[in-house]
């Protein structure tokens, strides 16, 4: 069978030749379009429940709110774990499905059996689905600062949240914009209870009050002149004075108690349970730009850098974005260390196939179906969605050297025959078939008993499936390639290519060393049977010792440029406390000489994915 597609690529070598060419092409597109990132995400399918409910105690919301959506939860279909976490103000609900879970169609059923929770949680509080993204979507981190002075931290806060935001989220691939630190403005009102006591007032009554004037209403529409007008009542609260004015009730003597009569009112920060801090230099606004999930992290974050080049001309005098993390560095670094690797690669398989056929025509054989076997697994990857990372490009490179030996022991038969024709130009492409079809079902075996050789990998589950599956997938991808290019293109390319003088190999000095290395080894271990033996086993057995004294990781190492430096205080710490001992971490940091940036958060930004309590801090070095 394999004797028959060899004979039959031979040939149909023109249209061989041009289905190569289409499937370079359909390789380079995956090439550019496959998504690119350093680390592979190994992230549950989770969606995320965050449920506010302002000024309550983590018992009070564990016991109204975590707990009926938690119990709601278990019933949605494929749910594997629910996680639910209760903090001061905050309700967390993690909903983890199956790993072959379509994200969207998770999010649509927990949005399904929220609707059947709303009954059960207190007046007002409105549970909101976290963003499409996991915790690695955080790709790009940046700090909001006026050097000058000129504004202060509500007004960065409002210029974050009410412009920058929007505009960032604009970005193909942004899921969310997330705020960190600052303070927003809020209108206080602070009540005397004696006086409310005095007048008869109760504070819900007060807070009733408050709402009712804080609105808008129309009247429908009226007719007047042969035009029709609007009726509309305006009544949003714009100053303090608006506020101070709010009547309350009238006395029997027709005068009207107002909401100055009864408090004091001023503007205040909102209480806050996260604050950032940069260089150690005091409070800072900042922001973390979240990736949606699935998409490419280098074409969202070029977005993203072309938003911020284009938003920063239209920044108020004095303010600057300082960029305190961005993964593309990383990523661009990753990508060209493994290219340089894989064209090292390259440039040595070609030159030993050189210097030991001495044939510089031979190698080009391998120059061409190397790549395409590559490029065809590239399309695979992208067209199964695995995205191009250090662990599936590592797939590739692993493959790399058993991917050329079909190619390389096919040549070596053909030099082999040819050294013996007299006239091989005659019946080159007669040569070519006898030769690849008498190694080629062996070596087409061999090729895919090494592509099966990973098929373990692939009953890997949760963590570990997803962090080894896309190396299994790619290195598959790539044997298979190989061994169908290998009984295919491969003798095409070798009656086109191996031509010419052929030098025996006799002839070779580097095969007479080799040889002459070679046998007198090969003739000791034949002569020592039993010594070869023992002193294999004993090296096998001497595997123990590093073996045990080795350290284990489950990431593998990776030098990004980049620290989280993470450590939490006592529980019950106060805010003012944390924020301090958070500055002076951050200002011990930065007397490092290479140290270019601290951005240091404490407490959790205003997203989903970050549940972190006041006692955490997350420094970005």
């Amino acid at each position: 069978m394999i004797g028959s597609i060899i004979r039959a690529s031979i040939r149909n070598r023109v249209i061989v030749l041009m289905a190569a060419v289409m499937l370079t092409l359909g390789g380079i597109w995956a090439l550019k379009e496959t998504p690119v990132d350093a680390i592979p995400d190994l992230s549950d399918v989770q969606v995320i429940i965050k449920t506010p409910y302002d000024g309550q105690a983590p018992q009070v919301i564990e016991d109204q709110v975590t707990y009926p959506i938690a119990t709601a939860m278990l019933s949605v279909p494929d749910v594997i774990d629910v996680r639910g976490f209760s903090f001061y103000g905050d309700s967390y609900v993690y909903v983890v499905f199956k790993d072959s879970t379509d994200l969207y169609w998770a999010r649509s059923r927990v949005l399904e059996y929220l609707a059947q929770v709303g009954a059960q949680l207190p007046e007002g509080v409105t549970p909101e689905l976290g963003p499409d993204a996991t915790g690695v979507g955080w790709i790009f981190q940046y700090a909001l600062i006026d050097r000058t002075g000129q504004h202060d931290l509500a007004q960065l806060r409002s210029l974050q949240d009410w412009w920058l935001k929007y505009e960032l989220q604009t970005v193909s691939g942004v899921s969310e914009v997330a705020t960190i630190g600052g303070m927003v403005k809020q209108y206080q009102v602070v009540v005397d209870p004696n006086k409310l006591r005095a007048y008869g007032v109760t504070l819900p009554a007060l807070m009733s009050t408050i709402q009712n004037a804080n609105r808008e209403t129309s009247g429908s529409v009226i007719e007047m002149a042969e035009a029709e007008y609007m009726v509309r009542a305006t009544g949003y609260i714009q100053s303090i004075e608006d506020l101070e004015q709010i009547p309350i009730k009238v006395n029997e003597r027709g005068a009207a108690l107002t909401l100055s009569d009864v408090a004091d009112i001023r503007l205040g920060p909102q209480m806050r349970r996260g604050v950032a801090d940069l260089n150690g230099e005091g409070d800072s606004v900042g922001a973390v730009v979240i990736m949606r999930w699935g998409e490419n992290p280098l074409r969202t974050l070029e977005g993203v850098h072309a938003k911020l080049e284009e938003l920063k001309p239209n920044l108020p005098e004095g303010v600057e974005i300082v960029t305190t993390y961005d993964r593309a560095g990383v990523i661009e670094r990753a990508i060209d260390n493994l290219t340089t690797k894989l064209s090292e690669e390259f440039l040595v398989v070609v030159l030993v196939c050189a210097v030991f056929l001495l044939h510089l025509r031979s190698s080009l054989v391998i120059l061409i179906s190397l790549p395409l076997g590559i490029l065809t697994a590239l399309l695979v990857m992208r067209l199964q969605g695995v995205n191009a990372n250090i662990m599936s490009l590592g797939g590739i490179a692993i493959a790399i050297g058993a991917m050329v030996d079909a190619a390389i022991v096919m040549i070596e038969a053909m030099h082999r025959r040819l050294e013996k024709e007299p006239k091989p130009d005659k019946n080159r492409w007669k040569i070519v078939a006898e030769c690849c079809s008498e190694v080629g079902p062996a070596l087409f075996y061999s090729l895919a008993i090494i592509t099966i050789s990973f098929l373990p990998v692939f009953v890997l589950e949760a963590q570990e499936g997803r962090l080894f599956k896309p190396l299994a997938f790619t290195k598959t991808y790539a044997m298979a390639a190989a061994s169908i290019l290998s009984i295919t293109l491969v003798p095409v390319l070798m009656g086109y290519f191996v031509r010419g003088h052929i030098h025996p190999e006799a002839k070779n000095p580097v095969n007479r060393l080799c040889i002459a290395l070679y046998r007198p080894a090969l003739a000791g271990v034949i002569a020592w049977p039993k010594t070869t033996i023992i002193f294999a086993l004993v090296l096998v057995a001497s595997i123990l010792v590093p073996l045990n004294r080795i350290g284990s990781e489950f990431m593998p190492e990776l030098k990004e440029g980049d620290f989280l430096y993470m450590p939490s205080l006592y529980t019950g710490v106060s805010i003012g406390k944390a924020r301090e001992v958070l500055q002076q971490t951050d200002r011990m940091i930065m007397q490092v000489p290479e140290v270019k940036t601290v951005h240091g958060k404490l407490g959790r930004a205003e997203t989903a994915t970050d549940p972190a309590p006041l006692t955490m801090f997350e420094t970005t070095i």
